[in-house]
Formats: structure tokens, C-alpha cells, sequence
């Protein structure tokens, strides 16, 4: 196998790009900000050689700073200089302010016409001075020395000495720098970063829910098989790595384990079938002949021995039917017996359900009306004829009425039933309803077992042959029940060609 269609090789692949892909785009943003304190430099570099051309200017002529800065066509400062420049101060030899941009530095005229200038030191809201151990000597003449307090300013201060015919003076220049723009230019790496990290943590998250998803799917399936749903299968989605050789695996294991399951289950329903066979064959043989003969015995000992007074004939005769009534009851159930253990064979014809269904009804109407028990039949339009076999169909609608009965018998109720094509058009669907007493759902999953019965007097064979015969059809029966509610049987039978 190709060692990046594997799920290691697509995992260290994609690392592999997520780690060159935060170099570079860390490496992108340095060089971006690199090239923006360059630019940074070269316009404060600019704006400080402009403002000291500015000052130069102003120690020889007689126009005020301000003059130059506003003069007309002026090419001393540009505009991105006069955003930057805060001031421009001249200092003589004596350390006064001789000039300025700011009027409130000006000299001042006193009442007998002569200057009054500020002193440099009475100037307290300067911005700290850069590189200011250059100036040597003159240092301590400057109050806006550098200080541990002050060194994280966002405004600062250059100063110039220029050699004068009066001695040496000053061009002091104050920068001024935006906060705004300075917190962006701090911020942007980390906003770049911010979002690197995003979208690498978005495609981590992806690649963790995909690649995790099939085992995620493969613990819920072992789970399921567990609990024992053989039928359950992974999706492969196509993968060709080692979880999707993994989901196909597990997929074949559990195909093989419910083919398996239902071999196994068609072993023991063959075993029970067998089993039942025997049983049946020796209950036919050694229980019917001796019934046979206390059947014969009852009927002489009623025509012979009947008593002739009225009370002992009464009481004679009610013994007598009881015998009777329970030797029939035995005998049907050892014909119960039979009738699931032998192989059966249908005669398969077009048969109109409708009839069948009625022909049923008429063993039950007697009972039905004694228990106030409502019988309704809707039967759709144009639905055609089924295949099945008269008798075999009968004894099916025979105990799924009587059991709807004797659910009702004791609160009354009614019984639906519904006759209509089914919506594949290849069955015809009979629905038997009844508002009885309904099936627990423990027991719901138990009833087509044979032997299995809720009833005290029951074989449990009435629903197990009732099963074959469908099958026996090629139908298919279906139960719905709600504990209190009522039940509802489904019979779908293939409809004549």
C-alpha cells in the first residue's frame, strides 16, 4: 500500500504541512515588520534631518520657525514631517529658547522694550532625550534626560549642537509618535498568530473528527453485536487506509456471525421440529387409542346407564359431557402436536380473502355477541385475489379471532378488520384488530415460539402453526400490541398473478 494513502502517512503529511505553513507565515509577518520599522525609520530619520535644516535656518535668518513651516511652497518640511515633528526648539549658548513652534515658548517683552527668555530648565513637559550621553558636558544643562521613570514615552527628543559666532547652540527637535499606530504594529504578529492558530486549530479538529469517527462508529457496532444485533455494519465511506481495512474487516466478521446465528437458529428449530415429530407420533400411538375407547365407553355407559330419576339423569349427564369435553380437549391438543410436527403441503389457488375471512366469522359472531363485542370489516377497492390454500388460510383468521375475543371477553370491545392492497402491489394486507387486553412487550418477541402461551389452559402451538402456515404462503405476519390498549396482527399473503 501506498504509504500516504495510509492513515499514519496522511497524519504525519499533514502535520508535516501545518509546521511549514506556521513557519512561513510567521516568517511572512517578521519581514512585514521588519520592513514597517524600516519605513518607521526612514520617516523619522527624515522628519529629524528636516527639523534641524528647520532650526539651521532659524539661527541665520530672521523668519521665526513657524514662518518657515508655514511659508508657501516651503520644501523644508513635507507633510508626513509636520505630523511627526511636535517641535522645534532653538537653545543659545546660554540656554534659552531663542525660537520656537510652540508661542508659548517665545520671548516675551518686558515694559522697557528688551527680550525676556525661557530658560530650557523651566520647561518641564519635554519628551525624553534620545542618545543623549553624546552631548557630554552639556547633559546636565538638559532637564529632559533620560530617566529609568521616563524611558517608555511614546514621544522623544534629539538634539543638535551647532557652533555659532556666539558660542555653542542647540537644534532640539521633539518627535511625536502615534500610540494608535504603534499598539496595531505591537498587536499585528499576534494577531496574524491569533488567526494561524485558529485556522490550524479548526483542520486539527477536522482531522481529529475524521479520523476518529470510524472508531468511534466501530466501538458503538462492538457495542451493538455485544448486546447481540448481528445485523449491524460499519460505514466504509470508501477509505482505503487501515480504518477503512478495518471497517470492512470488522463488517465481513459480523455478515459471517449473523449467517451463523441463523444456521444455528434453523439447527435447533429443525432439532425442536424433529423433537416435536417424535413426541407428537408417540402421543398419537399410545394416548389416542385408550381416549378412542373412554370416548366409545362414555357414549355406552349414557345410552345404558343413564339413571332414570330426573335429578341423578341430570347430574349423570353433565358428568358424562364434562369427560367428553376434556377427552376432546386432549385429543386437539395431540392434533395440535401433528398438525406442527408433519410437514404440510398447500394447495396454492386464487382465493378471494373476503370470503375466507367471513367463513372464520361465523364461528365467532355467537361468542362475540354475548360478550358485547362490535365486529367491523372494511375491505378497500379492487383488491385482488390472493394464492392460498381454503383450509389452511381458515385455521390462521380462526385463532387470530378467537384469541381477539377472549381478550375482550371479559370488558368487551370491538374487532377491526381491514382488508387492502399492500403499497408494493405485490401482497394483499389483512389487519386484524382488537382493543383486548393487549401483549406485554416482554412476551411480544415470545409469541410465534411454539409452547409459548400466557394462557393457563394453552398448548402455545395456536401462533407457532400459524407462522409456518404463512410461510408456508410465502407471507408474511407482523404484531403490534400496547399493554391495556388492544393488539393489532398484520397479515400480508402474495396476490394471484
Amino acid at each position: 500500500m501506498n504509504f500516504f494513502n495510509t492513515f499514519r502517512g496522511r497524519l504525519l503529511l499533514i502535520l508535516g504541512f501545518l509546521l511549514i505553513a506556521t513557519l512561513g507565515v510567521q516568517y511572512y509577518l517578521n519581514l512585514l515588520t521588519q520592513e514597517e520599522n524600516n519605513d518607521l525609520r526612514d520617516a523619522q530619520t527624515q522628519a529629524l534631518v528636516a527639523g534641524f535644516v528647520v532650526g539651521s535656518y532659524s539661527l541665520t535668518g530672521e523668519e521665526r520657525i513657524q514662518d518657515l513651516v508655514d511659508r508657501p511652497g516651503q520644501t523644508f518640511l513635507d507633510e508626513s514631517a509636520k505630523e511627526r515633528i511636535r517641535d522645534i526648539i532653538v537653545i543659545d549658548s546660554n540656554w534659552q529658547v531663542t525660537d520656537s513652534q510652540n508661542p508659548d515658548y517665545w520671548p516675551s517683552e518686558s515694559d522697557d522694550g528688551n527680550l525676556i527668555y525661557r530658560k530650557l530648565k523651566e520647561l518641564t513637559d519635554l519628551p525624553p532625550l534620545m542618545e543623549g550621553e553624546r552631548l557630554g558636558a552639556d547633559l546636565p544643562n538638559f532637564p529632559n534626560q533620560r530617566t529609568s521613570e521616563n524611558k517608555n514615552a511614546d514621544d522623544e527628543a534629539h538634539a543638535v549642537p551647532i557652533e555659532t559666532s556666539l558660542g555653542r547652540w542647540y537644534v532640539m527637535v521633539l518627535l511625536q509618535n502615534d500610540k494608535s499606530e504603534a499598539v496595531w504594529r505591537a498587536a499585528k504578529p499576534l494577531v496574524g498568530m491569533l488567526a494561524l492558530l485558529s485556522i490550524s486549530t479548526l483542520i486539527t479538529f477536522l482531522l481529529v473528527w475524521r479520523f476518529t469517527r470510524p472508531i468511534a462508529n466501530l466501538s458503538d457496532a462492538a457495542r451493538r453485536v455485544a448486546e447481540g444485533d448481528l445485523r449491524v455494519r460499519v460505514p466504509e465511506d470508501k477509505r482505503n487506509d487501515e480504518m477503512g481495512q478495518l471497517s470492512r474487516r470488522f463488517n465481513e466478521m459480523t455478515a459471517e456471525l449473523e449467517k451463523s446465528k441463523e444456521l444455528e437458529n434453523q439447527l435447533q428449530q429443525a432439532e425442536k421440529s424433529a423433537v416435536i415429530g417424535r413426541l407428537g407420533s408417540a402421543i398419537a400411538h399410545e394416548i389416542r387409542n385408550p381416549l378412542n375407547y373412554i370416548n366409545l365407553t362414555l357414549d355406552h355407559l349414557r345410552s345404558k346407564f343413564t339413571p332414570e330419576a330426573t335429578e341423578k339423569r341430570e347430574a349423570f349427564a353433565n358428568l358424562t359431557s364434562q369427560l367428553k369435553i376434556e377427552v376432546a380437549r386432549i385429543n386437539q391438543q395431540i392434533s395440535g402436536f401433528l398438525n406442527y410436527s408433519r410437514p404440510a403441503k398447500a394447495d396454492l389457488l386464487p382465493v378471494e380473502v373476503r370470503g375466507v375471512i367471513e367463513d372464520s366469522l361465523r364461528i365467532v359472531e355467537a361468542q362475540a355477541a354475548e360478550n358485547k363485542i362490535e365486529i367491523g370489516v372494511v375491505e378497500h377497492e379492487n383488491v385482488p385475489k390472493i394464492l392460498g390454500d381454503t383450509e389452511y388460510l381458515r385455521s390462521v383468521f380462526n385463532n387470530l379471532f378467537i384469541n381477539a375475543l377472549q381478550s375482550m371477553e371479559k370488558s368487551g370491545g370491538r374487532l377491526n378488520i381491514k382488508i387492502a392492497p399492500d403499497g408494493s402491489n405485490k401482497f394483499v394486507r389483512i389487519e386484524v384488530a382488537d382493543t383486548g387486553n393487549g401483549i406485554s412487550e416482554e412476551n411480544l418477541s415470545k409469541i410465534f415460539e411454539p409452547y409459548f402461551s400466557t394462557k393457563e389452559t394453552g398448548t402455545g402451538l395456536g401462533l407457532a402453526i400459524m407462522q409456518k402456515i404463512i410461510d408456508l404462503h410465502n407471507g408474511v405476519i407482523e404484531v403490534e400490541s400496547k399493554l391495556g390498549e388492544g393488539t393489532k396482527f398484520t397479515v400480508k399473503l402474495p396476490k394471484a398473478e
